[in-house]
């Protein structure tokens, strides 16, 4: 078991080039599975949830050529094995996104049902009713999802939520399918427009990526094809809240301003000066920043998944901010660790009241999930003394080299075993 243990109180200037979206790539990895051809796929990040999904499509026969550079060359000219056993599943919920590709090309699968999640639930209903609604056989036997289908019918479907891996699966799966399928109340985010592009590139008929309705035309077969993930957005709104946080400047380079819109107004909004350009943001902050309310929402509006960053950030503001958590109903497990800090935070149901306080000081404490894993980061940063973080795997699962970044930046920060 690794820890971090940071030094904090340190203001953060440097540049850094962001990474590959992990949750644009996972999806891409998965639409490999679509076509007997080649998908090459570059600008992957070196992410735990990568090489998981990279094991678990091998499992399933797809041929795997990867290179250090971040780039891998998928063939499903052979599906052996259309199965995601519990033992990868449970390690990683994502790998439900291979259930639409693979009913679609071979008319079967057979897919764990994901595990338990430490934010909340995360029901795969809608990927389940969305497949039966385009024809598909499904029962739950044991604990897995059997699949069955000759071919998927187009149909229209009105998702009951927002899902982001739903209307992902459901798009997949519609590119093969006999007709028209449309998707209704789909995900906005910009990772699904990206797998819409990878798509598109490969032969697919999709019109609306990035709206609230996606029209897919199905087509007999997909070919091969090459993509370029996108620059991760949670990943450049860390470290710009965390230079926020600390003070500093930084210049963040391969990233994309305008699939951050919401996150850098509340960084505005705390006193931040912020440039931007095509593929570039300059960040520059020279006071305490102001207390920043928000409530998090589907894309467009602000992400949850830079929720407990900005509750670091807030921790130390000048003002009260209020904090409602709307996506996931456990994600405020962050604060008892902040508190260790001397964070002066209470939670009233789904929307934490932050009282900023000058400083806060070291403290040994504990991640619970992968974007709590970051909010601690921020606040070993921003605290006088030392900071120990126990349980950082959470932080391989979604930041490439993250402690390497940070030491660009100046931070004082090391990676050691735990006792």
């Amino acid at each position: 078991m690794q820890k971090l243990i940071i030094q904090g109180g340190v203001e953060l200037c440097g540049e850094v080039s962001i990474s590959g979206a992990k949750n644009a790539a996972l999806p891409v990895l998965c639409a490999s599975l679509l076509t007997a051809d080649t998908l090459v796929v570059r600008n992957l990040p070196r992410l735990k949830d990568v090489s998981t999904m990279l094991a678990l499509l091998k499992q399933i026969g797809v041929r795997i050529l990867a290179n250090d550079t971040g780039e891998a060359e998928l063939s499903a000219a052979s599906i052996t094995n259309p199965t995601a056993p519990y033992d990868m599943v449970k390690t990683m919920r994502a790998a439900i996104l291979v259930l639409g590709p693979l009913l679609a090309r071979t008319g079967q699968a057979h897919i764990s049902l994901p595990g338990g999640c430490a934010i909340g639930l995360r029901p795969v209903d809608q990927h389940i009713k969305g497949l039966q609604a385009m024809g598909a056989e499904i029962s739950i036997e044991h604990g897995y999802i059997r699949a069955q289908a000759q071919r998927l019918s187009g149909a229209r479907i009105i998702m009951d939520i927002v899902t982001v891996t739903g209307t992902e699966n459901l798009m997949m799966a519609a590119t093969l399918a006999s007709g028209t399928t449309i998707l209704e109340n789909a995900a906005r985010e910009p990772e699904v427009v990206d797998l819409a592009d990878c798509l598109i590139s490969m032969g697919a008929n999709i019109q609306g990526a990035g709206s609230d309705t996606i029209v897919i035309e199905g087509v007999e077969y997909l070919h091969g094809g090459a993509h370029s993930i996108m620059p991760d957005r949670i990943e450049t709104g860390t470290f710009l809240t965390a230079v926020a946080a600390c003070s500093g400047e930084v210049h963040l380079t391969q990233t994309r301003a305008d699939t951050l819109d919401a996150v850098l107004d509340k960084l505005v909004e705390a006193g931040a000066n912020i440039d931007t350009g095509t593929d570039w943001i300059h960040l520059s902050m020279n006071h305490r920043p102001h207390s920043v309310s928000l409530r998090t929402a589907p894309y467009p509006a602000f992400p949850t998944d830079m929720q407990a960053q900005f509750m670091a950030l807030n921790s130390i503001a000048d003002g009260i901010a209020i904090m409602t958590e709307t996506i996931f109903e456990n994600r405020f497990m962050h604060v008892q660790e902040l508190k260790r800090l001397n964070a002066d935070i209470h939670v009233e149901g789904n929307t934490a009241i932050v009282y900023g306080i000058p400083e806060l000081g070291g403290a040994h404490v504990m991640a619970t999930d992968l974007r709590a894993s970051a909010c601690l980061v921020i606040a070993g940063l921003i605290a006088q003394g030392e900071t120990v973080i126990d349980r950082i795997y959470h932080l391989d699962r979604g930041y490439e080299q993250i402690e390497r970044k940070l030491v660009q930046l100046g931070a004082q920060i090391r990676r050691a075993t735990a006792e």
